[in-house]
């Protein structure tokens, strides 16, 4: 979790007043929430948390940028990494509070400068990642490279500290009435292209990443553990690339495991042990007396959508010699993980952060602009995944059914923007 509270900039101010989502500054309430998690990790406590939703002037961190109305908002793993507590705190200098959460926007250009390429009325998908061009800053030895995800200077130029739209103070997010972000973070939507497939963009970019780095041969075999909507979005972007590799997908859930099944998975996993996770592999098991058992030879990738401690010792230990292991899940500190296999098998182990560009078929590409592509084409599968909406009233219900995946069958929440019903649900439940 980031608490530092950053250089304040220059604002643009335009006298305009929103609705918005604000997550601020508390210590005790974010370690108390962090306690309360351990023993209730599927309920969000609202009474705790330090958000609110309150009426904010709107503010314009800088001339150039473009005004929008949000229209969805999607709900990310890390958006609820944050209100339960289970950020790392080594991340700290990359946020400052207070802030607007949402990074996952569908919006509508409500004021655009004559020299943006855009007009009010437009509909465009957000990339809000924070880099230098963002903030006014000649591009470091990465963002000259296209590889702005890895930026040097989020903490650093004419914004404060913050990877992205959503945590970064002054920089507002989506879930809220107005915001504004950088001409070269937007990206026009075909017009028959739905909000509701829209707000998918976001996450498919973040699993298009991974798979565009570390695409597998059609020989290969590759392991996606966690069916959460990321990794359905990595099946489905393994598959629309054109991918003949076999996929074998990991479920928690059934209603998990139907999609995988529905975008291409050759097999699902519920929730397997070591020894049925090998034999799906074609792998030798090898008891131990203690460790419960390893496994010979196995899959060529394997991509860790979950980011915990049991899901990175099943990825270290269903590997081939030489083969990959992807960390696409985000994670703080996964506890005690055997890591021998690492050396022993000379594993490859890589993260991903994020999206920026990539090369596809020896062509450079932007990875945000191929998920537009593809989330409009009419064969990529996006039914059944995002599975709830709300208001922004009704962010406290739209929070809890992100949590309680199980109870709910949540694959994606997304917060709506569009109803003017959620200034007068606000006036009605009288929400500080």
């Amino acid at each position: 979790m980031a608490l530092n509270q950053g250089l304040i900039a220059p604002l643009i101010k335009i006298q305009k007043i929103m609705l918005a989502l604000e997550y601020y500054y508390s210590i005790p309430r974010y370690l108390l929430t962090k306690a309360l998690n351990t023993l209730f990790p599927r309920r969000f406590f609202p009474w705790l948390v330090p958000l609110r939703l309150r009426e904010l002037p709107f503010t314009k961190p800088r001339p150039d940028w473009v005004v929008l109305r949000p229209r969805l908002c999607g709900i990310c793993g890390s958006d609820l990494n944050l209100l339960k507590g289970e950020e790392s705190y080594l991340l700290e200098p990359y946020a400052s509070f207070p802030c607007i959460l949402g990074h996952e926007v569908v919006a509508e250009v409500v004021e655009a400068p004559a020299d943006s390429g855009f007009a009010p009325g437009e509909r465009v998908a957000v990339e809000p990642l924070l880099a230098c061009q963002s903030r006014g800053m000649a591009p470091c030895r990465y963002c000259a490279q296209g590889n702005y995800n890895l930026c040097e200077q989020f903490t650093e130029g004419e914004l404060p500290p913050g990877v992205t739209l959503g945590f970064t103070h002054q920089a507002m997010g989506g879930m809220a009435e107005l915001m504004a972000a950088p001409a070269h973070n937007l990206f026009r939507l075909p017009p028959d292209l739905t909000d509701e497939a829209a707000v998918l963009i976001d996450s498919l970019a973040s699993a298009l990443q991974p798979v565009l780095d570390n695409f597998p041969p059609d020989t290969a075999t590759v392991v996606i553990y966690g069916a959460g909507i990321i990794g359905q979005q990595l099946l489905r972007s393994l598959r629309a690339l054109g991918s003949r590799a076999r996929l074998v997908v990991v479920a928690r859930y059934p209603f998990q495991a139907s999609l995988a099944e529905a975008g291409g998975a050759d097999q699902v996993l519920l929730k397997p042990n070591r020894r049925e996770l090998g034999e799906a592999l074609g792998c030798k098991f090898l008891p131990t007396t203690l460790g419960g058992g390893n496994l010979e030879c196995g899959a060529d990738y394997f991509f860790d959508c979950v980011g915990s401690k049991d899901s990175l010792q099943a990825g270290l230990l269903a590997l081939k010699a030489r083969g990959t292991l992807v960390l696409v899940g985000t994670a703080g500190t996964v506890g005690k993980v055997d890591i021998s296999s690492i050396w022993f098998r000379e594993l490859r182990l890589t993260g991903s952060a994020m999206y920026a560009t990539a090369l596809f078929q020896g062509q450079p590409v932007r990875t945000y602009q191929m998920a537009v592509d593809l989330v409009a084409r009419s064969d990529f599968p996006v039914a059944g995944l995002l599975t709830h909406i709300f208001h922004l009233s009704r962010y406290r219900q739209a929070f809890q059914t992100a949590l309680d995946k199980s109870h709910y069958e949540c694959v994606k929440v997304a917060v709506d923007l569009r109803e003017k019903s959620n200034r007068g649900d606000l006036r009605k439940r009288k929400i500080s």
